[in-house]
């Protein structure tokens, strides 16, 4: 797992925040259970106070007497580690126990009252318990004295090591644990990440198209943008593709003519230059499609009369060999709200294949005010030809890029899908069928 890796530092962070909290669980844990220890040693110590309290007296002449033997037997064993003093109130040592003979005696608390008692940590690893108690014997005389108890630590040490031992092994043991199910808690809760690494890889290497897997609900908005974002750029990176081969298509016939044309240049001259001329607008049309952000709006109008009749010269020419007769029922202007080229595109590619499919007729006509499926269309253009026509089934197909009804006709099988794109984008309609007048195929461009 590699120091960038995000799982790697939430690991780390997550490592060090229960090291903090285990020891300081370990801390008051031990502190608590050392209180606990020297409250349980306090109090043993006070029942040692008691016994010499019980064992020790005031003889007529108001002096202490204490008993050869006691009943607790450490206080008769050098070093058994109990001891007991006894002090004349804020004055000298009156009495020892003999565990306690050649140990130096325990100072006693300066601010100790009669009645009181009090805890204490001393010198040499010990703990003390100081009672201050006032005796009284028969004859009414009182004396004050200090009973002083004290043990070594030792019993406190060894419940404290014990318990350290104990706890930590046992934190070791729950911090490795919880270490290894954050681990696998934190490699389940990515696991939503790695899969929309994986499903991007895939699209990287065209096995997907899109992030069609099922994220947590956190993730959906970003595989939502991902898929906007590469709907967008294959959309944009198509239409790149689509306009190239849009400008090969319309630069096609101005070439034609152009071939045509080379062998008399001097008697075609004007053609050479209006072609070159129209090819220059193609140009520029198709680099300004290209470059659009993907809307069309038509502000301008066009006269289809016009471009139907430069079209049909311009093709002529390409098609001399046939001889076609034009058959034109159109007015002597007919505006639209359409770009020139556009409107250059869907009659050019649609006469063209007439001219390409036809015996020996072409017929044009232009309709005013049509009327269809509930509604109302400005203009009508028929393009029909005396050609075989579209194979039964095959009208679907041409309308997608690459698919041409005849393979053995030269082309490019995108003349037909571009004019059905544009008609799309003018909110027209296109239909194809049987022609009625000629036999062949016919379009209906129906144009708002």
């Amino acid at each position: 797992m590699r120091t960038k890796s995000l799982s790697f530092r939430v690991l780390i962070a997550e490592s060090l925040v229960l090291a903090a909290f285990f020891t300081l669980v370990a801390v008051i844990l031990e502190q608590g259970f050392r209180d606990s220890a020297e409250q349980a040693l306090s109090e043993r110590l006070q029942v040692q106070v008691y016994e010499l309290l019980s064992a020790a007296k005031l003889n007529n002449a108001g002096e202490l007497i204490m008993p050869q033997r006691l009943y607790e037997p450490r206080f008769a064993n050098p070093g058994s580690g109990l001891y007991g003093f006894i002090h004349e109130a804020k004055k000298k040592l009156v009495w020892r126990t003999p565990s306690a003979i050649g140990l130096e005696e325990a100072a006693t608390p300066l601010e100790l009252n009669a009645g009181n008692s009090k805890f204490v940590g001393v010198e040499h690893n010990r703990y003390a318990l100081y009672s201050d108690v006032i005796l009284k014997n028969t004859a009414g005389i009182e004396r004050e004295y200090i009973f002083t108890v004290t043990e070594d630590a030792g019993f406190v040490s060894s419940k404290v090591a014990q318990l350290q031992d104990t706890l930590r092994f046992w934190l070791l043991i729950i911090a490795v644990v919880l270490v290894f199910i954050q681990f696998a808690v934190l490699r389940w809760s990515l696991k939503p990440l790695r899969s929309i690494v994986k499903d991007l890889e895939a699209i990287e290497q065209g096995e997907k198209t899109l992030l069609d897997g099922h994220y947590p609900t956190e993730l959906k908005g970003l595989a939502g943008n991902l898929n906007a974002f590469i709907s967008h750029e294959r959309a944009h990176l198509e239409r790149f593709r689509n306009n190239l081969a849009d400008l090969a298509h319309s630069l096609k016939t101005p070439l034609a003519i152009l071939r045509g044309c080379v062998e008399s240049f001097s008697e075609n001259k004007d053609t050479v230059q209006e072609q070159i001329s129209r090819m220059n607008k193609i140009v520029e049309y198709q680099l300004q499609k290209a470059a659009a952000n993907g809307d069309h709006k038509a502000i301008r109008t066009v006269d289809v009369s016009v471009v139907i009749n430069k079209i049909i010269t311009s093709l002529s020419k390409v098609y001399i060999d046939k001889g076609i007769n034009f058959e034109l029922s159109i007015p002597e202007h007919c505006l639209v709200y359409c770009e020139e080229g556009d409107m250059y595109e869907i009659v050019g590619n649609l006469l063209d294949n007439a001219c390409k499919w036809c015996q020996h007729s072409v017929k044009v006509s232009i309709a005013l005010n049509q009327r269809k499926n509930r509604r109302n269309f400005s203009v009508l253009i028929e393009i029909e030809d005396d050609g075989p026509g579209i194979p039964v089934g095959k009208f679907n197909d041409i309308l997608k890029r690459g698919i041409r009804a005849d393979e053995n006709i030269h082309g490019h099988g995108i003349g037909v899908s571009v004019v059905s794109e544009l008609i799309g984008l003018l909110s027209g309609k296109l239909e194809g069928g049987k022609g009625t007048s000629l036999g062949g195929m016919r379009w209906s461009v129906y144009l708002p």
